[in-house]
């Protein structure tokens, strides 16, 4: 047991430090993005206008990086849940949505290290490319949220996806973490030895037109009791059934840690996507890849063989 207690000092160590910016849990922080985050993006992508294209190759409107603040609250210290308001700007929104508008293709799970289809997860999912600068953006911005989980030179943050739910559609109970590290099939063709598993997960709501489609965490509670708080003060609620649902609101994002500080996965974040009962629901997983590993920090390769891997780990 162990690795129980380790797990409590990771999670208990990464609230404190952003309790320590608040004056309460509850309160809401308020990001300034006169920070890392704003020479992040404004260093790798300044605010220049260019010019980004679908898949398949029809032009869209000139995209610009800009950075914008937006405000966090904790929900949970164990697991460490952070919900996230306004992590996407409406016109981040509608461009990702052109970028993957001709991509969608059936959701598939991987079961013994292979993709199949599976009545477990019935919605559609579009891989976004890394090419794109509204990508990169987010992913910036994805990055700077992490700050020290993520190593660069040895990990990386991997492609994004999109996924949409129309009604009926769902995504049972399951976790984000792999048993045991991956290796991608890149790295096997090149004798690299490394292997990756999801420290943690971003999943940023882009549509949120529907009925139902609410992201439900069975095993994660307030991290104080709210039964007297003012209704509607936050986007989710207690379920029946135990746990917490969060009712999709576009352009606000959950951000949680998947793995123990060990590297084994947390069975609390186990979380299922409700049938969506009425309209449409389209979210954004970001999914960052940490290595392990004797060849874990060689030298970065280049973006074609990035993309290549960043699809690999979509299911």
């Amino acid at each position: 047991m162990a690795w129980t207690s380790t797990a409590a000092t990771f999670s208990a160590g990464i609230a404190v430090a952003l309790l320590a910016m608040t004056p309460s849990p509850f309160t809401t922080l308020r990001t300034s993005v006169l920070s890392p985050l704003t020479h992040l993006e404004s260093s790798l992508w300044p605010p220049a206008t260019t010019n980004t294209t679908t898949a398949t190759g029809a032009a869209l409107a000139p995209f610009v990086c800009s950075a914008h603040p937006y405000t966090t609250q904790i929900v949970s210290t164990e697991p460490l849940v952070i919900y996230i308001h306004d992590f996407l700007s409406p016109t981040e929104i509608s461009t990702l949505l052109s970028l993957g508008a001709d991509l969608f293709k059936p959701s598939t799970t991987t079961k013994r290290g292979r993709s199949t289809k599976d009545t477990s997860r019935t919605s559609w999912s579009a891989a976004l490319p890394l090419s794109s600068d509204a990508v990169q953006c987010v992913l910036s911005r994805a990055e700077a949220f992490m700050g020290t989980m993520h190593a660069p030179g040895r990990d990386d943050i991997g492609a994004p996806q999109l996924v949409r739910y129309r009604p009926g559609q769902k995504f049972d109970l399951h976790h984000d973490w792999y048993p045991r590290p991956q290796r991608s099939m890149a790295d096997g063709e090149r004798g690299r030895d490394r292997r990756w598993n999801r420290p943690a997960s971003f999943f940023a709501v882009l549509e949120d037109g529907c009925e139902g489609g609410e992201t439900y965490f069975p095993h994660v509670r307030d991290v104080a009791p709210q039964e007297r708080a003012a209704e509607g003060r936050f986007p989710w609620r207690a379920h029946e059934e135990g746990g917490l649902a969060f009712r999709p609101v576009a352009g606000n994002a959950l951000f949680w840690v998947n793995l123990f500080a060990n590297g084994t996965g947390d069975g609390r974040t186990r979380h299922a996507g409700l049938p969506v009962t009425d309209g449409v629901k389209t979210a954004m997983n970001i999914w960052p890849k940490q290595y392990v590993g004797k060849d874990a920090w060689e030298e970065m390769v280049s973006k074609e063989v990035t993309e290549k891997e960043g699809r690999e780990g979509m299911e």
